[in-house]
């Protein structure tokens, strides 16, 4: 058998020391994480997450959990030492001892930072369950009613093969505004580097936008779309989009090319770039209803307009409003509701108009509308009597 020369022996020795530094390097980067970012715990009882390590640690990671908010969490244990070269789980229990939204968070000494540093979860502390299943049960009903409040006004549309009384300008700013908003939605749910801009601005946050977000959104401008195309074949008289919509939607065009010029020159993120599309469809649902309200007080008549669409918008505001403040009590989370009330003022706001509109279709100009009613049916019965053409009689009516 022959031994081996000294240099043989080196070089195997160099090439051991090699592959332990390569182990070690790649233990080192191995990070700890938890099973679940998020969880719900009801008041005055447990839940359990595991802390575990995602490749094998060269050395023990001290590790000590804190919230972010005191007096809402216990947590057992609150400090641990994640073993070196485990592949195991550390059961961490956390009981809900106020209703709020906490955040966990892991810490350790200087050398290990980077390693727990995903190590958080989001804990909502709710009061009761029961007030869980209602809310969700009131998002898929509101989710459902302004998903179908778009066809009673096709379907209007189709039946009279008019869009008389439908105003343009309201159709010119829902299209911009379902739009930009399924923009901002298809982008943060689609685009992994947007979401990547989203994580390192808000490293412990969630990602806002949900899949029904985005399939509500292509699905109202779908919708918008049918609406006005049927502008197009349908009688509409005189009406067209008036210049006062056109100078409003040159203003947003500007804000938008813009925001993408500046974003496309690295001035500013494209997440920022989102964000000001957002902030154009805030504003346009602000003003979307005034052309139409004003156009049914110059006709002092809805006809046109179907109320369909204000009777399920109104139901889909409603338990949106309703929604949010029974989050806010069972969270305790009021802050949410009244220290930002962008999301339930555009709510409350878009239900007072809806509010409005009923008041101007059963009440201001319910004569008005029982007179077009009886002249259709007299427009109907002319039409079963006489020879004349269906287009002809409803031309002269009209």
């Amino acid at each position: 058998m022959n031994k081996k020369t000294s240099n043989e022996t080196r070089m195997d020795l160099t090439l051991l020391l090699l592959l332990a530094t390569a182990a070690l390097g790649n233990a080192q980067t191995s990070l700890l994480t938890v099973d679940s970012h998020d969880i719900t715990v009801l008041l005055n009882t447990s839940e359990t997450f595991l802390v575990f390590a995602n490749g094998l640690l060269a050395t023990d990671v001290p590790v000590t959990l804190g919230t972010d908010s005191e007096d809402y969490l216990l947590i057992d244990p609150a400090s641990f030492v994640y073993p070196a070269g485990s592949t195991g789980n550390q059961s961490v229990v956390i009981t809900g001892l106020r209703a709020g939204n906490v955040k966990v968070v892991a810490d350790s000494d200087d050398e290990h930072k980077e390693i727990v540093k995903d190590v958080f979860v989001r804990v909502t502390v709710a009061k009761s369950r029961a007030l869980i299943y209602t809310s969700i049960v009131f998002g898929w009903i509101y989710f459902v009613a302004w998903s179908v409040s778009f066809y009673p006004q096709i379907w209007s549309n189709y039946r009279r093969k008019s869009v008389e009384g439908l105003n343009f300008d309201f159709l010119a700013l829902n299209i911009v505004g379902f739009t930009l908003y399924s923009m901002f939605n298809c982008g943060l749910y689609f685009i992994e580097d947007l979401q990547s801009q989203y994580e390192q601005r808000y490293p412990l946050g969630v990602n806002p936008v949900m899949l029904n977000d985005v399939v509500f959104s292509l699905h109202a401008m779908f919708a918008t779309c049918i609406t006005i195309l049927q502008c197009f074949f349908y009688q509409r008289a005189q009406q067209r989009v008036s210049f006062i919509a056109y100078g409003i939607l040159v203003i947003f065009a500007v804000v938008v090319v813009v925001s993408a010029g500046l974003a496309g020159g690295s001035v500013i993120h494209w997440l920022d770039f989102l964000y000001y599309c957002s902030y154009v469809k805030l504003t346009i649902t602000i003003i979307k209803y005034v052309p139409q309200a004003l156009m049914n007080y110059r006709r002092k008549s809805t006809s046109g307009w179907s109320i369909g669409n204000i009777l399920l918008d109104f139901t889909g505001g409603t338990l949106s409003m309703l929604q949010m403040i029974l989050n806010a009590h069972n969270y305790d989370d009021w802050v949410s509701l009244f220290g930002d009330p962008t999301k339930f003022g555009l709510g409350l706001f878009s239900v007072l108009f809806d509010i409005f509109f009923m008041l101007q279709h059963y009440v201001f100009y319910r004569h008005s509308r029982e007179s077009s009613s009886s002249d259709l049916t007299t427009v109907t019965e002319v039409q079963n009597r006489s020879n004349e053409s269906p287009s002809e009689v409803t031309t002269e009516k009209y």
